[in-house]
Parts: structure tokens; sequence; C-alpha cells
């Protein structure tokens, strides 16, 4: 069975340890945000600065960041899950990106592998959550991410009508010291 948003959420077990990676299922009353040709979307969930992950009526995952940032960041749920589990730093391998260059955003990956403080306790949810969904590893999760922000085809406006950005960042790992010391 395919995992959808009605499949994990009755897993309150599963559920509790996404929230352990900074995603909520509990979506926000009012939107803040409209996307193009959408009527109503349906918000799936947030995460803790505020952002949005709604799923469309393709079957794709979109972020809306707070920041005024959006995009698809995964062809289905469970490829959103599936994300989250492998590398629950996602966002920020994003916003190390360096305009979307999937060689930096695999070096972002490894540099904050590296510098889990907690690698135990992380390790411990992921397998967690894998074995609670019976949800299989990601076989690439960087590289599925990447594709799925290169190829965002969604247009989310704010509620003044603003178009939001790509969540590709121009930043890469050598402009923070303590990313770029973790993979030298």
């Amino acid at each position: 069975m395919p995992l959808t948003p009605e499949v994990l959420t009755a897993n309150c077990e599963a559920v509790a340890w996404l929230g352990s990676f900074d995603v909520l299922f509990a979506p926000d009353e009012e939107p803040w945000f409209a996307i193009d040709g959408i009527e109503k979307a349906r918000q799936v969930g947030s995460d803790g600065s505020g952002g949005a992950f709604v799923l469309l009526p393709s079957q794709d995952v979109l972020y809306v960041s707070s920041e005024g940032r959006a995009g698809i960041i995964a062809g289905t749920f469970e490829a959103f899950v599936q994300l989250v589990v492998a590398r629950p730093y996602w966002l920020v391998v994003l916003k190390f990106s360096a305009g979307g260059d999937l060689a930096e955003m695999r070096r972002a990956a490894d540099a904050l592998e590296a510098t889990i403080e907690d690698e135990d306790d992380v390790n411990e949810a992921r397998e967690a959550i894998r074995d609670a969904l019976d949800l299989p590893e990601a076989g690439d999760p960087v590289g599925a991410l990447y594709d799925a922000v290169a190829a965002s085809d969604a247009i989310v406006r704010a509620t003044d009508g603003s178009p939001f950005t790509t969540l590709f960042n121009r930043f890469s790992i050598d402009s923070n010291p303590m990313l770029r010391t973790a993979v030298a």
C-alpha cells in the first residue's frame, strides 16, 4: 500500500519520530499563500520555521517556506518521507546548493551528516520510522531532491500576489567555516 498522509498520521509512533526531524502533520488553518492553478491547496504538514508541506493534485509534494521560497521537493508523499528520514537537513542542503549545483548539494549533505551531534539518536529515529512504516531506504535522496526542485513548475504567490523564488539558494559550504572544515 502506498504511503499517504492518512496512513502516516494513523501511525502515532512514526509521526512522533518525524516530529524529531521538525516535520509536523498539523496544517495551518489559514492559507498564507496561493498556488497558481490550484483552487484549494492541501497542506499536509509544516515545519518549525513556519514552512508548509503541500500535496498537489499531481501527488508531488511542494514546500513553501515562510521566507518567500517555494518548490516541489518530492514526486510522491512516500518520496517526501524518505527524503526527510534520509536527510532531515534537506532544507539546509538547498541553502548551500550554490544556486542549484548538484555536486555542491552532495558536498553540503556530506558535511551536514558529519556534523550531526546526536548521530545515534538520528539513526535510531531513521530506523524506527522505516520500521513503523515499512519504508524502503531512499536510493539517492539528494539527487531526487535536486531533480524535483530543478523541475519544479509550481508558481506560489504571497497574499499580495508576489511570486515566491526557488528553493535553491546561492550559498556554498565554502561560505560556512563549520561545514567547510567538516568535509576537509
